[in-house]
């Protein structure tokens, strides 16, 4: 009993701070414009603090450490600029509130799926508690939310094109998270930062949501847009 209480004890503290971040990310994201580019850009500023925090903690050498933060921007700016170049289009809002609610779905089904099946790890060595099941969680997770999509802005995609697309951003929000959670275990760490109460840092909350924005920006860029 002692333990479970002292698992649930920060409960509340995570409940308001989740709170109060969705609803700041919802006002920022419904503004748009400014306020949207802004609050995308202060969020990036404080990853790539956190990255560097990671990097400087698995005491690289100085050339190491500058690949490392090159690395950093290379890979936050161009899901930072899709994030916010997004936003513009005719369906701006609805764009990118499906994009952060199909990452959200992923890590949602993952986390469930896993917890309720367990099986076989992914990576152990790197995240002890992801496992192959929760990687179908994720994935059928990420179909709830491309159907409903589709149902609600009338779109008649091919199944194989809905499937393929949930797939496809289940991997790569996983790997995102892997990545971090690799970062974490070289700098020795648990979380990327303590700026969000219960939570973490901004890394520990996003690293998802950039992978599939930099697959998003990458494949942007490869047809031209």
């Amino acid at each position: 009993m002692v333990d479970a209480k002292g698992k649930n004890a920060d409960l509340p503290v995570r409940v308001a701070s989740a709170i109060v971040v969705v609803v700041i990310s919802l006002i920022a994201l419904w503004l748009g414009g400014w306020a949207w580019a802004g609050f995308v850009m202060v969020v990036a500023g404080g990853v790539l603090y956190e990255w560097r925090a990671l990097v400087r903690a698995m005491n690289p050498s100085p050339l190491r450490e500058t690949f490392w933060t090159l690395g950093g921007i290379l890979y936050l700016a161009p899901a930072a600029a899709m994030l916010m170049l997004m936003r513009e289009g005719e369906r701006g809002f609805a764009d990118v509130l499906t994009l952060i609610a199909l990452v959200a779905a992923i890590d949602i089904g993952a986390y469930f799926t896993g917890r309720a099946i367990g099986g076989p790890k992914i990576a152990p060595a790197i995240s002890p508690s992801k496992t192959w099941a929760g990687l179908l969680g994720g994935i059928l997770g990420a179909l709830a939310v491309l159907v409903l999509s589709a149902k609600l802005s009338a779109a008649t995609p091919a199944w194989w094109q809905v499937l393929g697309l949930a797939v496809l951003a289940a991997i790569v929000a996983q790997a995102g998270d892997f990545f971090e959670s690799w970062m974490k275990r070289r700098a020795g760490v648990k979380d990327s930062g303590k700026l969000i109460p219960g939570h973490g840092g901004l890394f520990d909350r996003v690293d998802g949501l950039i992978a599939v924005s930099f697959l998003a920006a990458l494949l942007a860029g490869l047809s031209g847009l």
